[in-house]
């Protein structure tokens, strides 16, 4: 009987690597000349999984979401990371933006994913398995079309590939 290979699609959020782009942020935007002496804060709330930005106006608060991703992208994490909550005035004249740390894949879309992976017409098995998708086949050749479909699909939350045996 042959071998069966597997992975699991997932969306984690190593954690280290988001905590590393935050402290990067802060020191870029303390050395930037269009903030100084401006009141700014970026504040990630690592239980409830949230990111909230401080500016004095609308043109800084885009400024530093900018900053966040650009460092994001840098750390290898996908700017699907941060799903924006609220954008609101916060107190003595600033704008406040929340954003949702997405760590998870929501499970309408999971069943969209396996959907799609079963429309392929492959020998491959898909299943939900809590937070992510195992996909096993017999072929290797064929799970690595699975991965292609997944990388080249727009997808809400930021997919990786983990446990490939």
């Amino acid at each position: 009987m042959a071998k069966e290979h597997s992975f699991d699609i997932t969306a984690k959020v190593d954690v280290q690597l988001f905590k590393n782009a935050i402290n990067l942020v802060d020191r870029e935007v303390a050395n930037r000349y269009d903030f100084k002496g401006t009141s700014y804060e970026v504040n990630y709330k690592e239980k409830e999984k949230a990111l909230v930005l401080v500016a004095s106006s609308d043109n800084k608060l885009d400024a530093l979401k900018d900053i966040v991703i650009d460092k994001l992208l840098k750390q290898g994490l996908s700017s699907k990371v941060l799903d924006e909550l609220r954008v609101e005035d916060a107190s003595g004249g600033t704008r406040k933006a929340t954003y949702k740390v997405v760590d998870y894949i929501e499970s309408k879309e999971a069943k969209k994913i396996t959907a799609d992976i079963k429309n392929m017409k492959l020998k491959v098995n898909a299943q939900i398995e809590g937070d992510s998708i195992r996909v096993k086949a017999k072929n290797i050749d064929d799970l690595q079309k699975v991965m292609k479909m997944i990388r080249e699909g727009e997808w809400d939350a930021p997919l990786k590939f983990e446990n490939m045996r």
